[in-house]
């Protein structure tokens, strides 16, 4: 019997006369439709294409691929690219007596470690890394317990001169010196303070030092950093830290905004004569032996390696457990009193030694 002119399956036909691409596909797809339906009742189906037109909007319509983000071995703080991540690390010896203060550049540093260097007065020594500041003093010397710390940081470690000890180790060869003693173009001396206290560099000057002296790059173990968890209801919101004596104690408050501490040395708020007041992400204590050993003179000596009590400050908290150090170049660690490795905030990390009978309280 022949279909009337008008039906469904004439028009159909006629189309695909007039188009003969289609006719594999509607005659597949009839076919389809016909087996699952009524008798008499046909639907046509539209044909899926796949054609390359139609792989690209799919291909377009994928995610982009996210920026791949750095961050500083040092600090832990986001860098712009791989190449500052492997910066050369900077460190100096910086002076903090009474005459130092306010020193300039510390607020940038990101690692200070805080210690005694002779009769009560302490020293500093502050690495950098993405931070470059221009003014940065003043410059002291060097002690050997300070090189110990400085050293798993793969750092050109600046200062003006040392004790005994301190300039036979840090000469050995093994380090990168840039003592002010044979760099002198690269250092200057203030004119508003007096000498010993007026020596200042910047990094304009450390880069240009660095680079002639083949210090390019530091390859080291930064200390593994976390997300930033403040306290919902602070259990540390004031510290308290006997080191020596009244000018030389220090203090922080926690700051809940920004979850960082501000630093007070000798009841004065710790400040940076350019950048204003200092305040770190995480202040670390820690509790090493100290006592008195003969080099040109009597000078404070500590034992740098081994294990003691160390304090850990962030987020609002105290964990009270200890450091770790297996070498004069090995990375300190830190653990909680059940052996877990503590991890730290990004950020400025401010370690201040004290002897093992000196207090460290909180509330």
């Amino acid at each position: 019997m022949k279909e009337p002119k008008h039906s469904l399956w004439a028009r159909l036909q006629d189309a695909t006369y007039a188009h003969p691409k289609l006719t594999i596909g509607l005659t597949v797809g009839m076919i389809i439709v016909a087996l699952g339906a009524p008798t008499g009742a046909w639907f046509l189906l539209p044909q899926t294409q796949t054609n390359n037109q139609t792989a690209a909007v799919i291909k377009d319509q994928e995610p982009p691929t996210p920026a791949q983000k750095f961050y500083s071995p040092l600090t832990g703080v986001e860098v712009a690219d791989e190449a500052a991540t492997k910066r050369q690390v900077t460190a100096l010896m910086l002076e903090n007596s009474m005459y130092a203060r306010p020193q300039s550049g510390i607020k940038d540093s990101g690692v200070v470690f805080e210690a005694i260097a002779e009769g009560g007065i302490t020293r500093l020594a502050a690495l950098y890394q993405e931070q470059r500041p221009q003014m940065i003093g003043p410059v002291r010397s060097v002690r050997p317990y300070y090189i110990d710390w400085m050293a798993p940081f793969d750092a050109a470690i600046g200062h003006v001169g040392g004790s005994f000890n301190a300039l036979n180790t840090i000469r050995n060869g093994t380090f990168k010196d840039i003592d002010q003693f044979f760099n002198g173009a690269y250092y200057q001396r203030a004119t508003d303070r007096e000498a010993p206290h007026n020596v200042y560099t910047s990094f304009d000057k450390l880069d240009e030092l660095n680079q002639k002296k083949g210090f390019t790059s530091s390859a080291f173990t930064g200390w593994e950093r976390k997300a930033e968890h403040p306290a919902e209801t602070p259990t540390a919101n004031k510290i308290n830290v006997s080191v020596s004596g009244a000018a030389y104690n220090v203090a922080y408050d926690y700051d809940k905004t920004t979850n960082s501490y501000i630093r007070f040395l000798g009841g004065e708020p710790s400040k940076d004569r350019e950048a204003g007041q200092v305040t770190p992400k995480v202040v670390i204590v820690l509790k090493i032996p100290t006592h008195l050993g003969f080099e040109d003179g009597y000078r404070e000596q500590m034992d740098t390696n081994g294990v003691g009590d160390a304090f850990i400050f962030q987020d609002g908290t105290a964990i009270k457990g200890h450091w770790r150090k297996d070498g004069q170049k090995a990375q300190m660690t830190f653990y909680d009193n059940n052996g877990r490795r503590i991890l730290l905030n990004a950020g400025q990390t401010w370690m201040t030694v004290v002897a093992p009978e000196k207090n460290v309280s909180w509330q």
